[in-house]
């Protein structure tokens, strides 16, 4: 899918998780649900690291766009390394390694770590690249026609202010995980979340994802997980313009009013 389609899919699946998590009983501080969503459409946007030509290669700069030269070969590196003799052979690393389960799960933890074991600034970091995302893949049409430092000071404004809301008593920097020193650990759920979303959005596409790597699937290591091919789309066309993304915005509008308890 593209850039905006899976932002939109990330922001839907925090809301979702708000109104499970209210109906569980462990109900989210708005502020939780607010920075999750908007946490969850940047994550969604990052398993493309190795795209050279996808949304989150131009949001950083030339920072962004060296990152995602080396992701792509690293990721290409470990597909050769890996890859079964039923697999087909690449000249690069797009929809490998970082369309995984697994670096789902790493990414995650690595955030929770990062934001555990850190002080202010390790969680500033991580709304920051978070925010900066979400605003190019849920206001993509505004980030391409503003400047690139204008969006930077705009996640970097975000970061400051929603930094300083959680940090208020009882706005959620310990919700979930309550001992000592745990505060923001929930940080890397939303990042796990919206990865396994962005590869189950690619799963619908054509070109199917391999979500499950490296399990073995019918002789291939990088076995393309998807639905029948005749219920599968082409990234960007009117099955994921015209009825995807209106689905998405109407079950985050209903999972945020769930969670909320409107609903």
């Amino acid at each position: 899918m593209m850039g905006p389609a899976h932002s939109l899919s990330g922001a839907a699946a925090w809301l979702g998780v708000g109104a499970a998590a209210a109906a569980a009983g462990y109900p989210m501080p708005w502020p939780v649900l607010v920075v999750g969503a908007l946490i969850c459409a940047g994550a969604a946007l990052a398993p493309d690291l190795d795209h050279k030509s996808a949304t989150i290669s131009r949001a950083f700069g030339p920072l962004s766009r060296g990152l995602c030269e080396v992701v792509d070969k690293i990721s290409y590196a470990v597909y050769k390394a890996t890859r079964a003799p039923k697999d087909a052979r690449r000249t690069g690393g797009h929809r490998t390694l970082t369309h995984t389960w697994l670096w789902a799960v790493l990414i995650g933890a690595g955030s929770s770590a990062l934001a555990a074991t850190t002080d202010r600034w390790g969680v500033l970091v991580l709304l920051f690249v978070h925010l900066v995302l979400a605003v190019e893949g849920l206001l993509w049409r505004a980030a391409r026609m503003s400047s690139d430092i204008l969006v930077w000071l705009l996640g970097a404004t975000s970061a400051w202010i929603l930094a300083g809301v959680l940090d208020q008593p009882g706005n959620g920097a310990g919700w979930l995980f309550t001992g000592p020193g745990q505060e923001y650990l929930w940080l890397g759920l939303p990042i796990l979340l919206g990865a396994l979303v962005h590869d189950i959005g690619d799963a619908l596409t054509v070109s199917g994802c391999p979500i499950l790597w490296p399990l073995p699937i019918a002789g291939k290591r990088w076995y393309p997980i998807g639905p029948p091919k005749g219920m599968r789309f082409r990234a960007g066309s009117w099955v994921e313009l015209k009825v995807l993304m209106p689905v998405f915005m109407l079950l985050g509008g209903v999972g945020g009013a769930s969670a909320l308890g409107f609903i």
